[in-house]
């Protein structure tokens, strides 16, 4: 019994001993866990000062960079836009200058004004009073006393008139030398060739019908990529055979008809191929344009022009002037200008320079707001063309004076290219109204027998009556149809009024 009791005791107290190490065991490894998690957090936290430390440096950096430039573009700002209050001020200055000199200049011609108009009105007084006198000596009014005296002179000094009238003519064309007529029928006759007009055609031709729906495509899905690919407009319409281009821009419309036709040619039309045929047409349609730029500044021998201001010159190739081709009529008016600046004795290689490149603006007067002549400038002064050839191709409109012989001479030079016989096209019923416009105008005066109209418009030949009209009023009635003409006629270049007038006397021997 003592013995089971004993056990009980040892047995108890194991389990206290026991249980008191194993909770000592426990609190010991706690406590070495617990200083475990403290150097982590620690670790962490050393790690995250050094991470937030390399933030804030590179933060101030860029920081420190953006403030820099902020900086800088400030001060460039400063300096264009105190620039830009200089020049204005000068602007200003320059403007009050011509301000005070305009009102001096306006303030004399007021002075000027006011002299004549007291010269006037002193003449028309004396005038007034030599009428009253004549008509109170003669007893005949005004225009009686003038019909009087013109009827005296006509039948006393027809002859001597006529004689006097001939002096001044020749006289007139001696003082002239006859020059510019020479260098200009010279110059004519040398490059009188008449010059077919190519018109690129927005029209393009197929064979089926069923063509049209294919560049329509499912839902118009083929033709709405076209358009926009090309930057044009189709119009297909009951237009048998034919499908319609429409663009402002000339070199759109040409991509847009070399693609088309690629792809009916090929059958295959679909939104992928479309655009394959599009990027092909551009590139051939710019090498066709810097083929016929180079192949323009070689014809006319000019070989100092920037390849830039060569490029949009090819470009006029593909534009039209009632019917002239822009690109020829450039090429033309340079040789017009090489003969003639060779035969005045001016500079030959700017004139020809000059009278290539004078409707360069045109190219792009469609993307560009501007005259072509204002545009055709700026392209010159943007790519480094000589200033003798840009003042020399800038006045051939007269939007600019002349300040230079080889300005006249391009304007010439224009003016022949563009108004000489097979030049430009016109319509046939606009031309047959233009020549009967003229007779008829012709026909409106006493006197004249029969009136014709030659040479595309360009001379009226008027015969009269003998009986009725005299040699002085033949002179006189040639500068009456020339001032009518002149008043209510638009035409290009100038008319030749040629008055006829012819007696025969018819008698026979029995």
């Amino acid at each position: 019994m003592v013995n089971n009791e004993l056990l009980l005791l040892y047995v108890a107290f194991a389990l206290v001993v026991g249980i008191a190490v194993g909770y000592f065991l426990r609190l010991l490894i706690s406590l070495g866990k617990r200083g475990s998690m403290e150097l982590e957090v620690k670790q962490i936290l050393l790690e995250a000062r050094e991470e937030a430390k390399n933030i804030t440096a590179d933060a101030q950096k860029k920081a420190d960079e953006i403030r820099e430039r902020a900086e800088t573009e400030a001060e460039n700002t400063d300096e264009k836009r105190k620039t830009t209050e200089d020049r204005l001020i000068k602007k200003e200055e320059l403007l009050d200058k011509r301000q005070l000199s305009l009102d001096s200049e306006e303030s004399r011609l007021k002075e000027k004004q006011s002299e004549l108009d007291s010269y006037s009105n002193e003449t028309k007084e004396l005038e007034e009073r030599l009428r009253q006198e004549l008509a109170s000596i003669s007893n005949m009014d005004e225009k009686e006393a003038r019909e009087e005296i013109f009827k005296v002179i006509k039948h006393d000094y027809e002859e001597d008139l006529m004689h006097r009238l001939k002096k001044l003519d020749i006289s007139g064309e001696e003082r002239m030398q006859q020059k510019a007529k020479e260098v200009l029928v010279s110059s004519i006759h040398r490059l009188g060739n008449s010059v077919a007009s190519e018109i690129m055609s927005t029209s393009v031709s197929i064979d089926s019908e069923d063509i049209k729906g294919k560049i329509i495509g499912k839902e118009g899905r083929n033709i709405r990529t076209f358009e926009k690919a090309a930057g044009v407009e189709l119009i297909i319409d009951d237009t048998p055979g034919a499908i319609l281009i429409s663009s402002f821009d000339p070199i759109r419309r040409q991509i847009a008809r070399v693609a088309l036709e690629n792809l009916i040619l090929d059958g295959r039309v679909q939104p992928t191929r479309i655009e394959e045929e599009i990027e092909k047409a551009q590139a051939e349609v710019n090498q066709i344009i810097r083929e016929k730029g180079e192949e323009a500044v070689y014809e006319c021998s000019i070989y100092n022009l920037d390849n830039r201001i060569t490029s949009i010159l090819g470009r006029l190739y593909f534009r039209s002037s009632y019917g002239q081709n822009v690109l020829r009529h450039s090429i033309e008016v340079s040789h017009l200008a090489g003969m003639i600046a060779e035969e005045v004795g001016a500079d030959v290689l700017v004139a020809k320079t000059a009278g290539l490149v004078h409707d360069i603006g045109k190219a792009v007067d469609h993307e560009v707001q501007g005259s072509h002549v204002e545009i055709g400038k700026r392209i010159l002064e943007k790519f480094g063309a000589k200033p003798e050839i840009i003042k020399a191709m800038q006045a051939h409109h007269e939007e600019y004076p002349y300040e230079t012989l080889e300005a006249k001479i391009v304007q010439v030079a224009d003016s022949i290219s563009a108004s000489r016989p097979g030049a430009r096209r016109d319509s046939v019923e606009n031309y047959l109204k233009r020549l009967s416009e003229l007779e008829d105008m012709a026909l409106t005066f006493d006197g004249i027998d029969r009136a014709y109209a030659l040479q595309a418009g360009r001379e009226i030949r008027v015969f009269v009556t003998p009986e009725n009209i005299s040699d002085i009023d033949a002179v006189e009635l040639a500068k009456n149809l020339a001032r009518k003409i002149e008043g209510e006629l638009r035409y290009p270049g100038e008319i030749k009024v040629n008055v006829i007038r012819e007696s025969r006397t018819i008698e026979y021997a029995r």
